[in-house]
């Protein structure tokens, strides 16, 4: 499975971004998509993950200001968005995409810069 992760920037705080995760490969087995973070200093942290049946789970800190889309599948690939809404400092990170198969994937992670 390869991951490619996009959408990250600079923002404002209060401001939004909508960040991509896009799987291809053995895409079939995927069970659940999601992304983490990590900040400078900071262990990785999970912000939100989707299982196929559409099972969600968010980290507290961004819980009513995130939302993980479901996953839409083509043939070729499967796909999650990830909008983040109310953006604070403490969101800046490197958000990194994920997928799990019973083996957990990577992707090489999007930065987010949230600075006025």
């Amino acid at each position: 499975v390869q991951l490619q992760a996009s959408g990250g920037g600079l923002v404002q705080p209060g401001g939004s971004l909508r960040l991509s995760c896009v799987a291809s490969g053995s895409i079939a087995f995927i069970n659940v998509m999601g992304w983490y973070r990590q900040a400078p200093g900071k262990q990785r942290e999970l912000v939100a993950a989707i299982t196929k049946a559409g099972r969600i789970s968010y980290a507290d800190s961004v819980k009513g200001r995130f939302t993980i889309s479901p996953i839409s599948s083509d043939n070729a690939k499967k796909t999650v968005y990830l909008q983040m809404n109310s953006l604070k400092s403490e969101d800046a990170a490197v958000y990194i995409c994920t997928a799990v198969t019973g083996v957990d994937y990577w992707g090489q992670g999007t930065q987010v810069t949230v600075s006025s």
